[in-house]
């Protein structure tokens, strides 16, 4: 959530902010404006209503020491009462309100972060590799998969539906494979605690990372009265598990990592990438979360991305990475890095990893707090999160940057000891 207080006393940077964003910032602050005003009106008169209801106890003991009759004054002090209890409950009535206005209200833009509508104005940063050449025509991988008989979506759509796979054989292994060489990288090299999370989160839960109340469409939710929701992506547990704390400044930053399935619903997303592993309703990904200081953030999103770019560069994958302008980042994003993956069966870079820094946008929402120095004024945290890589994605550029003229796929050197030795995966007879 955005600082209300910057929404208050400096609305034209939150309105320059949303329009950069593309919105109009009318709409997106749609009666945010006249519930604080109403709101500060109510503030005060409660005050005032509570200093009167003080001063006349002092009154009603001076009165009955001079033997004067005090009915009168506790009348108005009766009906004063009421009258503050009235006030109270409005006032927490508006407060509410303005919270939920505030709630759908996207994060604004860092200053370094460029103007733009869409993707086309993303601004390339770095590329690494070169993309491999053939002697053939490539493949994509929901051909070469299917043919090496290790990916399957005839059999899983039959079990569940359209977009969900089922991985076997060589294929389950090198997911597996993945999932453990990510996991290695970021915990022995690069100094992420590993963490296994509950797959289902809580409302509330969601709602400190910004998936709700604005994108509930895009969740599962579990029937009958849990009120709980399948997570879209770690970073919902792992961002929560600071949750409601006051977290030691020393110990910042606090950097986690985590394999977990995920499952999102893709609402509105119909008809895009509907063949093959790039977008499912369940998938599997190594997230990586840091919570560190203000100061320290923008150079912590730099290493996290380097932390996910390390992954490519290891399994020798070509990839780019662009930061994303104004107009295409996430809701709870202050600034944002994309890495994509070359793949040859497309022709084009495809996003692997999308890592930002959310600022204070999360933590307020979820109440995460540190003192600086283990003591002091306890201040908002600000949290990041970024793919570690997105297994499937992986999986993809895998099958489709080593494949061989004979349809066999060369297993990468830095996978094969995950593998137990295997250093290529083969046509089934």
């Amino acid at each position: 959530m955005i600082d209300p207080t910057l929404v208050r006393d400096n609305p034209e940077v939150v309105r320059a902010g949303l329009r950069n964003r593309g919105l109009d910032p009318d709409a997106a602050l749609q009666g945010v404006a006249a519930l604080d005003a109403e709101r500060r009106r109510l503030i005060p008169e409660v005050e005032g209503l509570k200093r009167e209801q003080n001063s006349a106890g002092e009154q009603i003991a001076q009165a009955k020491r001079q033997g004067i009759d005090t009915s009168a004054i506790q009348e108005a002090n009766k009906q004063r009462a009421q009258r503050i209890k009235q006030l109270s409950a409005d006032l927490d009535v508006v407060e509410e309100r303005r919270l939920q206005a505030l709630m759908v209200v996207p994060n604004l833009p860092h200053a370094s972060v460029p103007l733009g509508k869409a993707s086309a104005d993303n601004i390339e940063v770095r590329r690494h590799g070169d993309p491999p050449t053939f002697d053939f025509e490539p493949q994509a991988h929901w051909d070469l998969g299917p043919a090496l008989g290790i990916l399957d979506f005839e059999r899983a759509a039959r079990i569940a539906r359209a977009r969900f796979a089922v991985l076997s054989g060589a294929g389950a292994r090198l997911a597996r494979a993945l999932i453990n060489f990510m996991l290695d990288l970021h915990t022995r090299e690069h100094g992420y605690r590993e963490v296994e999370p509950p797959f289902l989160a809580n409302r509330a839960a969601l709602t400190g990372t910004g998936n709700l109340p604005k994108f509930e469409a895009d969740l599962f939710k579990i029937s009958g009265e849990w009120d709980l929701f399948l997570i879209p992506t770690a970073e919902v547990p792992l961002t929560n598990l600071h949750r409601e704390e006051i977290v030691d400044g020393r110990l910042l930053p606090i950097k986690y990592t985590a394999y977990t399935p995920c499952f999102r619903s893709e609402a509105g997303s119909y008809g895009q990438d509907v063949r093959g592993l790039i977008r499912q309703h369940q998938f599997d990904k190594v997230e990586l979360v840091k919570i560190t200081a203000p100061e320290q953030s923008y150079d912590e999103l730099e290493s996290l991305v380097a932390n996910a770019e390390e992954v490519l560069k290891r399994l020798e994958l070509p990839y780019r990475t662009v930061l994303l302008c104004t107009g295409d980042m996430s809701f709870a994003s202050a600034k944002t890095y994309d890495i994509e993956v070359w793949l040859p069966g497309q022709q084009t870079y495809r996003e692997i990893s999308s890592c930002s820094n959310t600022e204070a946008f999360q933590a307020r929402r979820a109440g995460i707090k540190y003192r600086a120095g283990g003591s002091g004024k306890a201040e908002l945290a600000h949290t990041l999160n970024g793919s570690g890589l997105a297994v499937g994605r992986t999986l993809v550029a895998i099958l489709e940057n080593f494949q061989q003229k004979d349809g066999s796929v060369v297993v990468p050197a830095a996978l094969r000891p995950y593998m137990h030795g295997l250093e290529a995966i083969e046509r089934t007879r």
